[in-house]
């Protein structure tokens, strides 16, 4: 070797020492360049061979970079370059090849603590927990205090299901150093595994703010808390790690989900939308965000994911029905038709597509396919309250169907509401006189006609008589709602609560008669009365025939809704109120009766206010021969439905059919309360549809001066409108048969005198008559429950 060579070879551990700070400060190719130097000087230089062997597997070359560190080690068999190639192989998991290099590091090297950690580390990986903790203890035992390995011990001691020696060792990791956010975050878990979520929450809080930028720390965070009831807090950390890992649409659906738990629909529904940009071709995602928009009331937008999804999975039978769910919602009964039938068809061993299909037809006016439909879908699932609900309103509500075949329907739904409870036992009764403890179930507490009808009576029935408790069945309140809270000595909630939970509340308020206001109507609770949870159980007000249970003692009426030759349509005994079931409460708005709109108009101005379901073919083909009958006559619809152009176009051509022209009709939407009332005073004379008359629309009119034309009926449900009648002295408007309606509303709309002197002294009748008398109708109401406890103390008497 000459001088210059000699010189250069002198060199080598000065541009050993360059090429390293160049490496450890990133400045890869300037170190690369300094390695292939001293390699091109000394092949053999192992420091050179082994550093550039691991600058390579940083770069991605890491076949290239294992040769070279494999050539240094036989170069010069180091116990850090065995650790070094360990470390490497453990990356790309060769876990063989690796605990082979860490035991060549602490066999040369018996006191090299890392080493032993790292071989620990790698044992785990490969499924030795117990040689890990081994070899990890052994690691602590050369260096007292090392967290990394305390943090290693924890894993394999966490594997080998010793979770509290676990949390020992990684208490020792975070204590030596407090800093160590991995150690932190597997002590959370382990605290998490132990049962102790307080611990566990607090742990990973602590890695959090060590390292925020740890998304999986965020989740499990976001997990514990959500578990432990912290929804918004949870909320808050899975967010987070929703932000620094957009791309996943897992994640977003998860916070989509809690997101609807809080009923933060908007939220949710941005989830939404970037899972399903992140998952454009997941149908499922489409269905997630349309529920989302449907229960946000955006029910345009939740259409168009449904459609989406009916588009990218047109075989899917639930989106389908979600579709046609969200078109009927929209009153757009006429669209939802073909999406419910699609849904029908593709699950055809499914209640719910059927279901949904009958809701479908009864709103189309087809009682017979909805009957049979919902039929169909008790056939194929007995236990489905809905169905059996929907069954026996349409059936109460049809007249071709007889009474006895309602009351077949009914007691095969009590039947098995009976079956499915467990009858509770009732002490005997002692009469001492206390205070009775009356229960009133109902989600119509509210601006419905349950509130309306029950919110004056309640101010004069609520007089310390009894004790009374309410149990709301659905979360909505309103004004009503907030006035009637006063007049209970408790208000209970039975949202979401189990039937067998409801009972217990019931018998531990140690209720005495219980009211169902709802019968087979939304948000009813029957299945709790078949558990017959107070010694006395009634249905009033809500519902218009049987509910079906023996469990229900009464059904409470009077003598027009409930006459004695039609005690034979019920399961219950009736129990007749001496003037009517109804007891209209006076709206709170001011609005003025009006003059007879026809000395202003010059023609006669027929209306209905109410549900277009109420409609019936036979109904449009009467109120047709009126306006025959009356050529100048006009006809004043107002509904919820008509609001959308479909319900409007398609009642204009249920009439066309019956020669009546569209310039005859007037159709209108829904209005606020105050509008709303303020709509009679364009309306003469009042038609009440049938067989499914108005109640509370025919008390308001009459409130609001105008008169209403009945047709007397032959069950519950066809009597409502004749008992708020009687009760307001207007039994003359009932007519016998259709002819007699159809002469009376021609009688009285060529006498506009007579018309005049009766609307200006209607609301004073009204208001005058039992119909508003509340402190007469709550004496009764309570002479009724007094005797139905009177009739059942008098068995235990005897």
């Amino acid at each position: 070797m000459n001088a210059a060579g000699r010189l250069i070879m002198h060199d080598i551990p000065s541009l050993l020492d360059a090429a390293l700070a160049h490496h450890q400060a990133g400045r890869l190719a300037d170190a690369q360049t300094l390695y292939d130097a001293i390699l091109q000087r000394d092949p053999a230089q192992s420091d050179a061979l082994h550093f550039s062997g691991l600058l390579a597997c940083q770069t991605d070359r890491a076949d290239a970079g294992i040769a070279l560190m494999r050539a240094s080690i036989a170069a010069n068999p180091d116990a850090v370059y065995y650790n070094n190639l360990g470390n490497v192989l453990l990356g790309r998991r060769q876990f063989g090849e690796a605990i082979e290099g860490y035991r060549h590091a602490v066999t040369l090297r018996p006191d090299y603590a890392e080493a032993h950690n790292n071989l620990g580390n790698a044992l785990r990986a490969a499924g030795d927990a117990n040689a890990s903790m081994l070899s990890c203890a052994r690691a602590i035992e050369l260096r007292p205090g090392y967290a990394e390995a305390y943090n290693n011990l924890g894993n394999a001691l966490k594997d080998l299901g010793d979770l509290d020696n676990a949390v020992l060792a990684y208490g020792k990791a975070v204590s030596s150093k407090p800093d160590y956010a991995d150690a932190f975050s597997n002590l959370a878990r382990a605290q998490a595994g132990r049962g102790k979520a307080d611990e566990s929450i607090a742990a990973f809080r602590r890695a959090i703010a060590l390292d925020p930028n740890r998304v999986d720390s965020h989740d499990s965070l976001a997990t514990l808390l959500h578990a432990s009831g912290d929804a918004d807090a949870a909320i808050a950390a899975l967010q987070r790690a929703a932000q620094l890992d957009p791309a996943d649409a897992a994640r977003h659906r998860k916070l989509a989900q809690w997101l609807r738990g809080g009923k933060r629909w908007d939220e949710a529904a941005q989830s939404l939308t970037r899972a399903v940009e992140l998952a454009p071709s997941d149908a499922s995602g489409y269905l997630e965000l349309g529920d989302t928009y449907e229960h946000g009331d955006k029910l345009d937008a939740a259409i168009l994911c449904y459609r989406t999804a009916t588009e990218l999975s047109p075989r899917d039978g639930h989106a389908h029905h979600r579709l046609a769910v969200a078109l009927l919602k929209q009153r757009r009964a006429d669209e939802a038709l073909k999406s419910a039938q699609k849904a029908v068809e593709l699950e055809p061993h499914s209640a719910v597509p059927r279901v949904n299909l009958g809701d479908v037809l009864s709103v189309l006016g087809d009682a017979e396919g909805a009957i049979a439909s919902y039929r169909r879908g008790i056939a194929l699932d007995g236990e489905m309250e809905l169905a059996h609900n929907r069954l026996l309103f349409d059936l109460a509500t049809h007249a071709p169907t007889p009474p006895s075949v309602t009351l077949a329907a009914a007691r095969e739904f009590g039947a098995r509401m009976a079956a499915r409870a467990r009858r509770c036992e009732h002490p005997a009764p002692q009469n001492d006189e206390r205070k009775l403890r009356i229960g009133f179930v109902s989600g119509d507490l509210q601006l419905h006609p349950v509130g309306i009808f029950i919110e004056s009576v309640m101010e004069h029935f609520a007089d310390g008589s009894f004790d009374l408790i309410a149990y709301s069945t659905r979360a909505k309140e309103d004004d009503i709602t907030a006035r009637l809270k006063q007049r209970f000595t408790a208000w209970r909630s039975l949202m979401n609560v189990p039937d067998e939970q409801a009972v217990q509340m019931i018998r531990d308020d140690r209720i005495d008669i219980l009211v169902d206001l709802s019968g087979h109507t939304v948000h009813n609770r029957l299945p709790v009365f078949a558990w017959k949870p107070a010694p006395v159980q009634v249905s009033w007000l809500g519902y218009f025939g049987t509910t079906g249970l023996n469990e229900m003692d009464y059904v409470l009426g009077d003598p027009h809704v409930l006459p004695v030759d039609e005690a034979s349509h019920y399961v219950e005994k009736t129990w007749r109120l001496p003037d009517s079931y109804l007891c209209f409460t006076p709206p709170k708005d001011d609005v003025a009766v009006g003059p007879l709109p026809m000395t202003l108009s010059g023609h006669v101005t027929f209306g209905y206010f109410g549900k277009l379901v109420k409609i019936t073919p036979n109904v449009i083909v009467e109120w047709s021969r009126i306006l025959h009958a009356v050529p100048d006559a006009k006809l004043m619809m107002k509904a919820h439905e008509l609001g959308a152009e479909h319900a409007r176009r398609s009642t204009l051509e249920k009439f066309a059919v019956q020669g009546i022209d569209a310039s005859r009709l007037i159709l209108e939407g829904g209005s606020p309360r105050h509008a709303y009332l303020a709509s009679y005073n364009r309306v003469d004379i009042m038609l009440s549809p049938f067989p499914y008359p108005g109640g509370t629309t025919t008390a308001e009119a009459l409130w609001m001066g105008t008169p209403v034309v009945a047709l007397k009926g032959d069950r519950f449900v066809t009597h409502i409108c004749e008992s708020v009648l009687n009760a307001a002295g207007l039994a003359e408007w009932i007519a016998r048969d259709e002819d007699e309606y159809l002469a009376l509303a021609c009688t009285w709309a060529a006498q506009p005198e007579r018309l005049a002197a009766l609307r200006a002294g209607l609301r004073a009748q009204t208001l005058a008559s039992p119909l508003c008398d509340a402190r007469r109708f709550a004496k009764n109401l309570k002479a009724a429950f007094e005797g139905m406890w009177a009739q059942y103390l008098a068995p235990q008497a005897a």
